[in-house]
């Protein structure tokens, strides 16, 4: 716990200075017609494979969209979608949707499953050295917005487990020498880091657990 308190001091003393977006929420409901097919109209999409936007942290946001359109993070659907926005728009669209409020999910697994996720979710890996999530989200899930640090609880498991695969599987590829999709737009490799030790198993008991975090 003293490492995980350590953690967290030194990333909010490093994410102090920085500089939020700051976005036009009306303008911004304006264009997220564009994502309502995917992420539904408030930002709460009802396909568990695309990501709940709605009370997301307006810097958190807005990064994920210019990662998108200069292609620090790959998805064909939201390359063709942010191609013609400009950063005022994306500003906007960050606004709006961080506005919004999220619909809360149950976590549908069992007792064992959940106490597993729990643990890491507040106490880490020793034997993997895998940082508590607890550290960067906090106990409720709620992330820290000045360090673009994403809110998690509530989200979909099926979205949740879908990217900690992705980090882990940067890992992967290192030592295989393959280059399966994989998600490196994390600030200094922080979730590779933490991915990569997590099995399978662990990673869908902590998308779960998060799901049901509020």
């Amino acid at each position: 716990m003293k490492k995980t308190i350590l953690i967290l001091s030194l990333v909010l003393t490093t994410f102090s200075s920085f500089t939020l977006a700051e976005g036009n929420v009306e303008a911004g409901k304006d264009l997220s017609a564009m994502c309502a097919g995917c992420h539904g109209a408030d930002g709460n999409s009802v396909l568990s494979n695309f990501p709940k936007l709605a009370g997301q942290g307006e810097g958190y946001l807005f990064k994920q969209l210019k990662d998108f359109k200069y292609d620090a993070r790959q998805d064909v659907a939201m390359a063709g979608v942010v191609a013609s926005l400009s950063e005022e728009d994306m500003m906007n669209l960050a606004a709006y949707f961080s506005s919004q409020t999220i619909t809360e999910n149950t976590a549908k697994a069992d007792a064992k499953t959940i106490e597993l996720a729990r643990k890491i979710y507040l106490g880490g890996k020793k034997d993997t050295g895998t940082t508590a999530c607890i550290a960067c989200h906090g106990p409720k899930g709620k992330g820290v917005p000045s360090a673009k640090f994403p809110a998690i609880s509530a989200q979909h498991a099926d979205y949740t487990a879908k990217q900690l695969i992705a980090f882990r599987q940067f890992a992967f590829n290192q030592q295989t020498g393959e280059s399966e999709p994989e998600r490196t737009n994390d600030y200094e490799g922080m979730m590779r880091s933490v991915a990569k030790g997590l099995t399978t198993i662990e990673i869908d008991a902590l998308a779960q657990y998060i799901a049901g975090l509020h």
